[in-house]
């Protein structure tokens, strides 16, 4: 019998892997199919590795105690959800992939409160008869945006979807060619007008709309004028665009609607933090537009959904339209959206309480002393053996918001000897909890302003840990 033959009937079989300590200790909390399936991947993996490479398999430990803790190891990844929480230490504050805006305390409040019993979601308590879901939001939208009416849906592309169905399907839409933008995930401006039964009908040029190109559009089959602000990217130099005010005045000669989607809808300016001047859904909705659209996860620091503000007229029909159902929002949405709002009525708790606005105004100086605070707790665990810095840092908005802004910053820049930083990388991804940092000239930084309070702690245990067995002996 040759080696390779020896190593496989060495194989401990999967019911005495089973019966080992390592295993049976999670028995209580691992179903029994998952134990068995965990042993056999054990098993198969080290099988493929001596048909592979012989020459390295007499290496292997093939004791049942070895295996077992093998596939221990798979269990409990198997027990792991596929969905969990991460540490952003990107300093992205809007990172699409990381789930963009976190929520406050008082959104996460009120959606376990939501979750955990019955609701009046559709309910009029004083009346006792069945309610609408959108009025536990439409006061509050209309009191911080001033407008007529307001509804709401999952997210930003179903509510411009949703407008452009209700209002102008059939008939074609206006918008200048500089303002057909590709959002998140391939998602273009002229498919979702496709989608919504709209025909597109484009004006002006890349760089340059005047108000005649829109006056010249329109025809018996305009029903809509659109125009959408280029929230995830500039066109710089050479450029004109129309007013939301000369386009509203053009509409009302028209008689058509006048919608505006605003993208990652901010509810004040945000200039005084040092970022640069936006307009604000107030002030589309002063200037007369007649539906405005934004996005609740994005600058608004609130859950994912699109909101719709504007024309008590127009919004009804919005909110009556067949498609209004197949994008309605969900009851943990509107509760946290709902809370995301009342924190709206008192800026400066919005400022304090809702995590993407605290991350917008953190000062340079305090960030600072926040990776010095890092860096040395970082050190006191690891030593010499590693380099640990304070570097100058940027930090963008992302998800589609402020794309020429980066706010400046400082981050912990980490170097260890022996040991490629893409493999660093990988096993701080790799921990519990991860930790998602960014490469940057050969160094993992890790920018402390997209971190939650109390991560901090968090933070540092888990770079100890995928460290301290790589620099001390």
């Amino acid at each position: 019998m040759d080696d390779k033959q020896r190593l496989l009937r060495n194989l401990p079989a999967v019911d005495r892997i089973l019966n080992e300590p390592g295993m049976a200790a999670l028995a209580d909390r691992c179903p029994h199919p998952l134990l068995v399936e965990a042993a056999q991947e054990a098993v198969a993996e080290l099988r493929q590795e001596i048909l592979d490479q012989p020459e390295h398999a007499g290496v292997l430990d093939l004791s049942p105690r070895a295996v077992a803790e093998k596939a221990a190891n798979l269990a409990e990844a198997k027990l792991q959800p596929s969905l969990r929480p991460v540490i952003n230490a990107t300093g992205t504050l809007l990172h699409t992939n990381l789930g963009r805006a976190p929520l406050s305390t008082e959104a996460l409040r009120a959606m376990e409160a939501v979750a955990r019993s019955y609701s009046n979601l559709e309910f009029d308590l004083d009346e006792g008869l069945r309610g609408n879901r959108f009025r536990h939001v439409e006061s509050l939208l209309c009191r911080l945006t001033g407008a007529e009416a307001a509804t709401v849906v999952n997210n930003n592309a179903g509510a411009v979807l949703l407008v452009l169905a209700a209002l102008s399907r059939g008939k074609e839409a206006v918008v200048s060619r500089g303002e057909l933008i590709e959002i998140g995930g391939s998602f273009r401006v002229p498919d979702v007008m496709e989608a919504g039964g709209v025909i597109l009908r484009e004006v002006g040029t890349t760089n340059k709309t005047h108000l005649k190109d829109y006056q010249k559009a329109i025809n018996e089959k305009t029903g809509l004028l659109l125009k959408v602000h280029t929230s995830n990217y500039r066109i710089v130099g050479f450029t004109e665009s129309v007013t939301a005010a000369d386009l509203v005045q053009l509409g009302r000669k028209a008689g058509l609607p006048v919608l505006e989607d605003l993208g990652s809808g901010m509810l004040f300016d945000l200039s005084p933090f040092g970022l640069p001047r936006e307009p604000t859904v107030a002030e589309a909705v002063a200037a007369g537009i007649d539906v405005v659209t934004f996005s609740g996860d994005k600058l608004l620091g609130g859950p994912q959904a699109g909101l719709i503000v504007g024309r008590r007229e127009a919004v009804e029909k919005i909110r009556t339209n067949p498609m209004a159902r197949a994008v309605r929002i969900d009851k943990l949405t509107l509760a946290a959206l709902e809370a995301t709002l009342r924190l709206y009525l008192d800026r400066a708790r919005a400022v304090k309480e809702i995590p993407v606005l605290r991350m917008l105004a953190e000062p340079a100086g305090r960030l600072r002393r926040r990776c010095r605070s890092l860096a040395n707790k970082i050190k006191a665990s690891l030593g010499k053996s590693a380099l640990i810095e304070v570097v100058a840092e940027m930090s963008p908005v992302g998800g589609g918001a402020l794309p020429l802004t980066e706010l400046p910053g400082w981050a912990v820049a980490i170097t260890v000897s022996g040991i490629p930083v893409d493999q660093l990388a990988s096993r701080l991804r790799r921990g519990r909890p991860p930790v998602i940092g960014r490469i940057r000239d050969d160094r993992l930084l890790l920018n402390p302003r997209t971190l939650m309070p109390g991560e901090e702690k968090e933070l540092v245990a888990a770079v100890v840990g995928a460290l301290i067995d790589k620099v001390r002996p």
